[in-house]
């Protein structure tokens, strides 16, 4: 395996539709590694960054559009898993990503990933979910209950200006033992816009179990190596369906992740490092994609 020294996470973009999609990535070479945010956005997946960089990958943590620091504003056709899942596909296209690519998913990314893996948008040679949605575990209340605005005078502009509140109680429950106010600022910020806070909107909108219980049949055929990372404290993303998945799907590894919520890369980042890279460590220049 490739070892680099240059562990330093970077902020960039490519165009994707005419828009410019954002993406964090380190190293300067090896195997890429995509990785894909649901409710929240890239910010999730960098404390792993550069520790992933150091064993030898080239992880790749893209915003959707409209969400995080990506352009754009999604709609309720275009915030579905499948669109999202043909967003991805553009992404990579757009980047140069060529050959099988391995993938981890975060909450809906995870939807995503699981659709990219059975639908074959992107040739995958490895999947890891990081609490992501599973079967029918989503939407959970907190964001289930933005799908329809409340009535009012502007139902549209009641439900936006909802939206920071109730996502700074959502970070800072899904930070657990990590929330410290500069954080939970930290991980606020894209949505003081409000195009992202109607991008999430729409997220919110289009979110429905169907699209992961539709995959369940084509996973449990799936001989791709599988790893499950999760923080067991999660109350909405249950480990239990963690548990359920490794039993049924085959070649799928579970990491509970203890005194951790839905964001355990913030409370084990070097633990969820190791597991990461021990999982994706034997790609090699052929079989894990590489940036043309």
């Amino acid at each position: 395996m490739t070892h680099t020294t240059d562990t330093t996470v970077l902020r960039t973009e490519v165009v994707v539709d005419g828009e410019a999609a954002s993406y964090l990535t380190a190293g300067a070479d090896g195997p890429v590694v995509l990785m894909l945010h649901g409710t929240y956005w890239s910010r999730v997946w960098l404390p792993v960054l550069g520790r992933l960089a150091g064993a030898g990958l080239r992880p790749v943590a893209v915003d959707l559009p409209g969400l995080g620091r990506s352009g754009g504003e999604l709609t309720p056709e275009t915030a579905t898993v499948p669109a999202l899942a043909d967003w991805v596909g553009r992404f990579a296209s757009a980047l140069g990503i060529s050959g099988p690519v391995a993938l981890a998913g975060h909450d809906i990314g995870g939807a995503v990933s699981q659709h990219l893996l059975v639908h074959g948008q992107l040739e995958i040679s490895r999947l890891a979910l990081a609490n992501s949605v599973l079967y029918d575990s989503w939407p959970a209340p907190h964001v289930a209950r933005f799908r329809d605005p409340d009535p009012g005078p502007d139902p549209a502009t009641d439900a936006t200006e909802g939206v920071l509140a109730a996502r700074r109680q959502a970070v800072t429950n899904a930070l657990a033992g990590a929330a410290t106010e500069p954080l939970v600022a930290e991980y606020l910020d894209p949505w003081t816009d409000p195009r992202v806070r109607r991008s999430w909107l729409a997220l919110a909108g289009a979110a429905d179990s169907r699209y992961t219980l539709d995959l369940v049949p084509a996973l449990r055929r799936s001989t791709i190596p599988k790893l499950l990372i999760w923080g067991e404290d999660d109350a909405h993303e249950k480990v239990e369906y963690a548990e359920r998945f490794a039993a049924e799907i085959p070649h799928t590894t579970l990491v509970r992740i203890p005194e951790a919520d839905h964001i355990p890369t913030e409370n084990a980042p070097d633990r969820i490092a190791r597991a990461l890279a021990g999982f994706f460590g034997s790609l090699n220049m052929v079989q894990g994609g590489q940036l043309s």
